[in-house]
């Protein structure tokens, strides 16, 4: 057994600096229960065999036949701990668990207490175990959150496309994209054009156009055309990889909890092998007829019992089950400073576009001027817009579509002629041989069209059709269907204040915030103007109550640095808000911020009734050891006891309802 696998029993100050203990299990693959079950159940047999036979054998010669039983048992399982207090004492860290349970266990064998010494080693790798095991349930909810990533590669080798895996594809290889597949690797385009949907990347649900000569990243879907890509990143420099290694490597960013366990451990342990030292002199030097070897077995209790791997194991593993359990949710936490961080968060502000709404424009109003009707209106403005690449035409063809083309002629590249785009106005061309006018407000005064309707607050597109005034389309950005729940549910959570930033114009940004139920909004912000408000929050709050910003990403990431907590959304792909949010949502559902929160909150109360356990444990069988009501089979108890009750406690982090 190596208790090498999990976030417990290593040194104090090694725990310090990986928080996950040596972890080789870890670096080498998932955690193995057979390979760890096989030592573990050869040291069980032989350690039952001492333990019921123990009178017979012990009555052999030099009782030779109990220790060629026992002694093996000891070995198998502690050769861990054994090793790691060698290693320790010769790095001149002293002071560790490790070192308590070899002192009080080579102090049994000394006294002939053998059974005693093997309980403690066994029974403390069955802890290990089931830390293992539940350090592995988080992991595997980690890793099956990144299923996002592709599979295969089609490589191009002497001509010849083969699939691969895409970690085997090296820099400046030639790999070919279908339509369809999910791009396996970050590129340059050779050869093709086609339109890729970035959604799982940026949260951007409008499909983009790339063309020869430019980047594509590794997670978008291509859609429409075949793409030969050259390779300019490595499969392992992807952002997906960076994602799963940001996770892995959460347990460096300490949470205050932690940091004070590790300062706690410090102390605590020389103060113990010290107490431990003076029960075994002191008595039987000051108090007559006391024997040493009850009070030096009494000193081995003590050690036994002190042994704060309660502590040590539970407290990274509630974080690490924290994480875990976000992780099986869509949500991408840091480290536990993060999560300890969220607990504290009372005001939330929300970047508008593409995190509270969903960056997709909707037609939500069609008013006819002049005798025509919507359904004139929609169809002539869905024929001259269909030849548009623009979101605000797509939606308008995509509104015709859903309200009449079922029963109407479908679009044809016929209906249209003379086509024209008019940029920063609009468009003009040719339907069915009328003359058609859909744009802006400065469109219609270009053309010198009659109109009394210039101040339509909103996005809208107004129509002419041969030079007379048809009416107008108005479009909105679509609120996520969650978005509402989402401020409802922090509320509910504690938060005092949500808030909204938007570079959009007042009137769209006072309709959202209102619907929305959000307590205040600051609209026309530029990107620095996001940043300013960010720390105006900051100066306002006190150091208990922490300010998380909520953006989609790439343009959001100077802002999400500046929060206490930045929160980047739908934002798998977008290095710069992996690299800078504290937390990732994986999806684009803002009702995953609330979420966050009460995960963090249930994490925090778990580890704090995980120490608060542990100590009173502790504290309890510390005094019984020290006047004599507490073997060493209590002592083992007591320690494994509330390693493993704290094992499961922290394990409930994955059951987040």
């Amino acid at each position: 057994m190596s208790n090498q696998h999990s976030p417990g029993c290593c040194s104090t100050d090694e725990s310090h600096n990986h928080s996950h203990g040596h972890d080789h299990s870890h670096e080498h693959g998932e955690f193995n229960l057979r390979r760890e079950l096989i030592p573990l159940s050869i040291a069980s047999v032989l350690f039952l065999v001492g333990l019921i036979f123990n009178q017979p054998l012990h009555d052999t010669p030099s009782a030779i036949a109990e220790y060629a039983v026992l002694i093996p048992a000891y070995l198998i399982s502690g050769w861990s701990v054994l090793t790691s207090a060698g290693r320790n004492i010769l790095r001149g860290k002293i002071f560790d668990e490790n070192f308590l349970m070899t002192i009080a266990t080579l102090g049994a064998i000394a006294i002939h207490e053998i059974p005693e010494a093997v309980a403690v080693m066994l029974f403390f790798q069955i802890g290990e175990l089931f830390q293992g095991f539940a350090v592995g349930r988080s992991r595997r909810s980690i890793k099956a959150l990144l299923e996002v990533r592709p599979d295969t590669a089609n490589l191009i080798i002497d001509g010849v496309v083969r699939e691969v895996d895409p970690e085997k594809v090296e820099v400046g290889d030639t790999i070919v994209i279908k339509p369809g597949e999910k791009v396996p690797l970050d590129g340059e385009i050779l050869s093709g054009s086609s339109q890729v949907d970035t959604s799982a990347l940026t949260g951007e649900s409008v499909p983009r156009t790339v063309r020869k000569g430019e980047t594509i990243l590794a997670g978008v879907i291509n859609q429409t055309g075949s793409l030969t890509v050259r390779v300019t990143k490595l499969f392992a420099e992807s952002s997906i990889a960076k994602i799963l290694d940001l996770v892995e490597n959460a347990s460096s960013k300490k949470a205050p909890t932690e940091k004070f366990i590790t300062r706690f451990a410090r102390y605590y342990t020389p103060v113990v092998v010290f107490l431990s030292l003076a029960v075994a002199i002191l008595p039987p030097l000051l108090i007559p007829d006391q024997t040493s070897e009850l009070w030096i077995y009494r000193a081995l209790v003590l050690l036994v019992i002190s042994c704060p791997c309660g502590l040590v194991i539970s407290i990274p593993l509630g974080y690490f089950g924290g994480v875990g359990g976000a992780a099986k949710r869509g949500i991408l936490v840091k480290g536990s400073t993060f999560l300890d961080a969220l607990t504290d968060v009372r005001t939330v502000i929300f970047d508008k576009t593409g995190t509270l709404t969903e960056g997709v424009f909707q037609v939500t109003q069609i008013a006819p001027y002049n005798g025509y009707s919507e359904k004139e209106v929609l169809t002539t403005a869905a024929i001259a817009e269909s030849q548009s690449n623009h979101p605000v035409a797509r939606s308008i063809v995509e509104a015709y579509d859903n309200e009449i083309g079922a029963s109407d002629i479908t679009l044809t590249n016929s209906d249209v002629t003379d086509y024209e785009e008019i940029p920063g106005h609009g468009i003009r061309a040719k339907v069915r041989g009328m003359e058609v006018f859909a744009g802006n407000d400065r469109l219609l005064h270009k053309a010198n069209i009659d109109h009394d309707t210039c101040n339509v607050e909103g996005t809208v597109v107004h129509l002419a059709i041969d030079r007379k005034y048809a009416g107008y389309i108005l479009i909105a950005d679509k609120i996520k269907s969650d978005a509402a729940i989402a401020i409802a549910r922090l509320k509910k959570a504690g938060v005092t204040e949500t808030v909204m930033l938007t570079g959009d114009n007042r009137v769209v940004a006072r309709n959202v915030a209102d619907k929305l139920g959000l307590d205040t909004y600051k609209a026309e912000l530029l990107p620095e103007d996001k940043v300013d408000a960010i720390e105006q929050y900051l100066r306002q709050s006190d150091k208990k109550s922490k300010v998380a910003f909520v953006g989609d990403g790439i343009n959001d990431a100077p802002v999400i640095a500046r929060a206490d907590v930045g929160m980047a959304m739908g934002a798998l792909g977008s290095d710069a808000a992996i690299e800078t949010a504290d937390v990732v949502l994986m999806d684009d559902a803002p009702s995953k911020v609330a979420e966050a929160i009460v995960i963090a909150r249930k994490t925090h109360s778990i580890v704090w009734q995980n120490i608060i356990l542990a100590m009173a444990v502790k504290a309890l069988f510390i005094l019984l050891g020290a006047i004599g009501l507490a073997t060493l089979w209590e002592a083992v108890f007591a320690d494994v006891g509330v390693a493993l009750l704290a094992i499961f406690n922290a394990s409930r982090v994955l059951k987040v309802n």
